[in-house]
């Protein structure tokens, strides 16, 4: 696949040939993905036990709490953060000129907002998981770009992999800096690599102390104005090195670096993402993160918590869409009564309220156990991301229904004509990106749905692999047959069918029993579903991406149920609104157990196989008269923009922040 680069002293780095664009199987591919996974289960995992049907509320009830030390840093710093977006930020300036101001880059600086989760002894704060997303919501309502800046930064930047992977040296080396000025970079996608590394182009070259990197990144978030990058390139095999894909921190003005374009969006307007171009730039061997073929991974467990920082935005995006929605269905009439004493718009106003409640309870119990380190995250972290991201949208959506043809007007067009300036039509766009960013929901149901059914690969998996020995599958039969010997028994019956269960959770004349005994009753379903899926497809159960996503946002309804419940049920032990938490509990559950019910209904009956004959003949073009009477706008050019490696033909439009 790759021509071999001889090391510097045999030939030179000028005359080795260029490494070629890999060309992969689908088989390939999903190889290289799964050996990026964590392959051990080290600790235990609420979500990954409810896809197997056991129901483990003591993994997350009681609800974890921070220390009284985590809360006073945390609400410190939380106060002084709300002083500076109040008087330093202007969001709708940022909207209309697409484009943080300096200053207030430069005042975050002052604030330490760029080491909210750095250690203090590198110069950070030091916030928790659970303070590090308040703030992160905090600033996000100021400005989403903004909350994308820190994000980018520090949840998948340079700080998080350098934490969790770096060594003291590199530690010591970058994370003081990016606590206090250097903003930071991830790139890893290409032009023509999205969700499937395994094609990954850029090249990192062993060249004596060095590696000599070319490619092009693309979608990198803060790398217009990035200091220093994460940079995922594919180190080919040599005497002495392993290769595969690996992780470098690299100098943003190393020569040979060009930022060639600053992309542009329907939504985010102000954040700084560019097109990188890499052109024999040399990084020290120092400067690779963790060995060689081990970028992927590095990269995958960064995010078990990196993801968290999106449904932050989307808890923001609800409280403050609950607001609007409450302020104006009080204030607008319709027939004689304030449009929310209509049932049509009521409802919506439940769905808004509610969905918060239930996604502020995901994120935080999900934070909190990160914090605690106790569990193992990686599926809740994805389900956080998965829910937060659908649903954060459909509150924004409903938010336009409600403001009706304002929703639609832009704020600067309200304001013009003497109106409130409110800015719902820009936070649909804002939003519309979070199904997509940090893997897209697709991509997340494939992801998670791997975890959900790991246990069964582990016991049953060679029996279904094309490429194993009667022998291995042998085994494999004696693994599998003790295994669900054990445990199908058990998905017949459980707590969930038994009146008395889960009966502490009550208060206020709202019973939150009842939606955990469901929650219980319906985790064992799935499990049989995914058992009989698995069954009854066997090696062609990857393929069945519809029945593998409605998998997937079952046990995600699953899991916001029950953190919702849990929440309600701490609040009211601290005293703090329990009541209304109970009823906001009550009525997310209400309409949750609605969804659960149709996605069970569609795992069976769907309009699965009937699509994929529909496709077929589209992509055979079988249906292009049904593509005539319009006229395409789109301009010339290629799909996919070339990146054959070379020196940049393009300005440098990199620029720093002082």
């Amino acid at each position: 696949m790759w021509s071999m680069i001889p090391i510097r002293g045999e030939v030179s780095l000028l005359s080795a040939p260029p490494l070629k664009k890999p060309t992969v199987t689908e088989r390939e591919a999903r190889q290289v993905a799964e050996a990026a996974r964590e392959q051990d289960w080290r600790k235990p995992s609420f979500a990954k036990e409810l896809f197997l049907g056991r129901f483990r509320l003591d993994l997350i009830h009681p609800h974890p709490l921070p220390t009284d030390e985590a809360v006073r840093r945390g609400e410190q710093f939380l106060t002084k953060l709300r002083a500076f977006c109040e008087t330093r930020i202007d969001g709708a300036l940022i909207e209309r000129e697409a484009r943080i101001p300096d200053e207030v880059v430069s005042g975050l600086k002052e604030l330490g907002a760029l080491g909210m989760k750095i250690d203090p002894k590198y110069g950070g704060l030091g916030l928790t998981q659970v303070y590090y997303n308040k703030a992160l919501a905090l600033v996000g309502s100021a400005s989403p770009a903004v909350g994308v800046l820190l994000s980018a930064h520090q949840s998948i930047g340079a700080p998080q992999p350098l934490k969790m992977f770096g060594t003291p040296e590199q530690k010591q080396a970058f994370l003081p800096r990016c606590a206090t000025t250097a903003i930071s970079a991830f790139l890893l996608t290409e032009p023509d690599v999205g969700s499937d590394p395994a094609r990954l182009a850029t090249s990192a070259v062993p060249d004596g102390d060095d590696y000599v990197l070319d490619g092009v990144k693309l979608w990198t978030t803060n790398g217009v104005v990035a200091d220093l990058l994460v940079v995922m390139a594919r180190v080919p095999k040599s005497e002495g090195h392993p290769g595969g894909i690996s992780a470098f921190v690299v100098e943003s003005d190393s020569p040979g670096i060009t930022v060639e374009n600053r992309n542009a969006f329907m939504g985010l307007r102000g954040i700084e993402n560019g097109v990188t171009r890499f052109h024999r730039v040399r990084v020290p061997a120092a400067n690779r993160i963790g060995p060689e073929g081990s970028g992927l991974k590095i990269a995958l467990t960064t995010l078990n918590t990196g993801r968290l920082s999106l449904p932050a935005s989307c808890v923001a995006a609800g409280k403050w869409s609950l607001k609007i929605a409450r302020e104006w269905s009080t204030a607008r009439e319709q027939w004689g009564k304030p449009i929310a004493d209509h049932e049509a718009v009521g409802s919506k106003i439940s769905f808004i309220a509610a969905t918060t409640f239930a996604l502020e309870a995901v994120l935080d119990l999900s934070s909190q156990m990160a914090d605690e380190d106790r569990n193992d995250i990686r599926i809740e972290g994805a389900l956080a991301k998965l829910f937060a991201s659908e649903m954060g949208w459909r509150m924004a959506d409903e938010l336009i229904q409600i403001r009706g043809g304002r929703g639609f007007e832009t704020a600067d067009s309200l304001r013009a004509r003497g109106e409130r300036a409110v800015p719902a039509e820009q936070l649909l766009r804002d939003l519309r990106i979070n199904r997509i960013f940090e893997g897209s929901t697709e991509i997340m149901h494939l992801l998670i749905a791997r975890e959900a059914v790991d246990a069964h690969l582990s016991v049953a998996g060679d029996l279904i692999d094309p490429e194993k020995s009667l022998q291995d599958k042998a085994r494999a039969g004696a693994n599998a047959g003790v295994f669900y010997a054990k445990w199908l028994p058990k998905l017949v019956a459980g707590p969930g069918q038994l009146p008395s269960s889960y009966t502490g959770f009550k208060y206020g004349g709202v019973d939150l029993s009842a939606h955990l005994r469901f929650v219980e009753r319906h985790a064992r379903k799935l499990a049989r579903s995914t058992f009989y899926a698995m069954s009854r497809w066997q090696g062609r159960m990857e393929t069945k991406q519809g029945f593998l996503g409605r998998i997937v946002d079952i046990g995600a309804e699953l899991f916001a149920m029950s953190a919702a419940c849990v929440r309600a049920e701490l609040l009211r032990t601290r005293g703090e609104h329990g009541r209304e938490a109970y009823r906001l509990a009550d009525a997310f559950c209400r309409q949750s157990r609605l969804r659960v019910d149709d996605l069970f209904t569609r795992l069976w009956s769907n309009t699965d196989d009937v699509d994929r004959k529909v496709v077929k003949d589209v992509l055979a073009g079988a249906h292009t008269w049904l593509e005539e009477g319009v006229i395409d706008p789109s301009g010339d050019g290629p799909w996919i923009a070339d990146t054959t490696p070379g020196p940049s033909e393009r300005e440098n439009v990199h620029r720093r922040i002082p």
